[in-house]
């Protein structure tokens, strides 16, 4: 007996039934209705506007987010669409399901958004339609650039100060402050004699300066107000914000002298160093031991000291003769990157009538006949507590400092890099003087690696010295300490090209 077996699948049959308005077969709805018909009826997007305006502020490339707040999009970003959607008013009454960017030329004001919506019906049916809406963005300048551009508005100020006789940290800071865009936010920067002022429309602007400073130098700041108006109706005060920020007066390559107990407090590195870079903290070698110690901010605020000498007191020597000396090196209190040394040097206007024997650490850059820069303490007269308590047997003769590379126009010619600079108002000064300072700022950052490190440096490609030929001087320019190319960076220019040289193109072009 053969059985037959049955498919078990059943096709399920939907029924189908007649538009109640036009008669076209549909699918059974709540509404017993056509899309069509629906549509013609009932309109979702009825109440979402399909034009609206976006404000944008041309200053600090910001746009609007209602109420009163400025945030930064891109075009086609998510940031840009929340702003977008936030715009619209009835959104709410609708479900959302998508939301897109439709392309549009970057110069034509406009943005359009494509929509897709959902809404309950007539008789729980769920209609979904989609729409543009287009944007039409307006300029507007925003508070902070409005108040950016009223020279005399601040709120806060910040001044920094340094009792020195140069300006050769502020340099090092304006390139710190460069490199992190830590100054943006004020409205006007001012250079003055002794230091500089930065002004900003809110306090927590000011405040963040401050930090910044805290960070890359050992500095302390006071804080002063003062009430500009009173509202006594609703109880409100205006306050002008003071910071008033002290750097330590010490720098890189200045001659100190140590109060004894701090001294001592250091592992006994003696009174008479050399402050070999200033970060965070103030690092100090000793040039007859090779000791090295480094000063926070705190323990110099506690116990502070002056410098002997800056670099404009410090005297040329000529090195006669030099003898290494064995050191204990690779200890954690100790440096690995000098040699120690004697040196027999003479006065540059005194060789072959006066020779003087001294300690130093620049072993590993000296030789015989080579010139170095160094303080003179018998010579000098030093108004200083701390040297003044030395005994005579402990204090030496002449602390060098560092190398001398010859003459300062042919470092300047063969430089092919340069650094930028912050757009600030500056008082008459001495141009010969803040010249002087710049180019020793300049030479400190060629002759060392790491405090460069930290500063943006950018190809220059119109050098002063470009074309000019030094001229049997190629064993001194090899000697000279320079910045690798593969340090500097590119400055990003726009070049257009002019419609002469263009149509000549073109000619040829055709032609060929």
């Amino acid at each position: 007996m053969e059985y037959m077996q049955e498919d078990s699948t059943v096709t399920e049959i939907k029924p189908i039934i007649l538009c109640c308005e036009c008669g076209t077969p549909i699918e059974p709805n709540p509404a017993n209705m056509c899309v069509a018909c629906l549509r013609t009826r009932v309109d979702i997007t009825e109440g979402i506007p399909k034009q609206a305006q976006l404000y944008f502020c041309k200053g600090c490339e910001r746009y609007l987010q209602p109420p009163a707040t400025w945030i930064t999009c891109t075009l086609e970003s998510t940031e840009l669409l929340s702003v977008c959607l936030k715009r619209l008013k009835g959104l709410a009454k609708v479900h959302l399901v998508d939301a897109g960017f439709i392309w549009t030329e970057p110069h034509s004001k406009r943005v359009k958004v494509k929509l897709t919506i959902q809404k309950e019906v007539l008789g729980s049916a769920i209609l979904q339609q989609v729409f543009v809406v287009e944007y039409v963005v307006h300029h507007q300048m925003c508070t902070e650039c409005h108040r950016r551009e009223a020279a005399d508005f601040w709120r806060a100020v910040v001044q920094v100060r340094q009792k020195s006789s140069h300006k050769k940290t502020f340099f090092y800071l304006e390139q710190l402050l460069l490199k992190h865009r830590a100054h943006t936010l004020a409205t006007r920067i001012k250079e003055t004699g002794d230091g500089i002022d930065f002004f900003f429309p809110t306090k927590q602007n000011a405040r963040k300066l401050v930090d910044f400073l805290s960070s890359v130098a050992p500095c302390k700041y006071k804080m002063s107000q003062e009430l500009v108006s009173h509202d006594i109706n609703n109880n409100t005060f205006q306050y002008k914000h003071t910071f008033s920020v002290e750097i330590v007066p010490i720098c890189k390559n200045d001659v100190v002298c140590l109060p004894l107990k701090l001294s001592r407090s250091l592992g006994n590195i003696g009174q008479v160093v050399i402050c070999k870079r200033v970060t965070t903290a103030i690092q100090l070698i000793n040039p007859q031991t090779l000791q090295v110690a480094d000063v926070s901010n705190t323990v110099y605020w506690r116990t502070p000291f002056s410098p002997l000498c800056d670099y404009k007191q410090l005297h040329e020597f000529y090195v006669l003769h030099i003898e290494p000396l064995e050191s204990k090196t690779g200890g954690a209190s100790r440096s690995d990157k000098h040699i120690l040394c004697d040196v027999w040097v003479a006065p540059i206007h005194e060789v072959g009538v006066v020779d003087i024997l001294c300690r130093t650490h620049l072993g590993h850059l000296l030789s015989a006949g080579d010139l170095v820069w160094g303080f003179n303490l018998e010579s000098s007269n030093c108004n200083d507590t701390n040297l003044d308590a030395m005994k005579s047997e402990d204090k030496p003769t002449v602390v060098l400092v560092k190398k001398s590379y010859g003459d300062k126009k042919k470092r300047h010619r063969m430089r092919n890099w340069k650094l930028q600079q912050m757009d600030r108002d500056m008082e008459a000064t001495n141009e010969e003087e803040y010249e002087a300072d710049y180019t020793e700022f300049l030479e400190d950052l060629e002759e060392d690696k790491a405090y460069r490190s930290h500063v943006n440096i950018y190809h220059d490609p119109h050098p002063v010295g470009a074309g000019v030929s030094e001229g049997g001087d190629e064993s001194l320019t090899s000697d000279l300490p320079q910045v690798g190319l593969e340090e500097m960076l590119g400055a990003m220019t726009i070049q257009e090209v002019p419609i002469v040289e263009a149509i000549k193109d073109e000619d040829v072009l055709m032609t060929d």
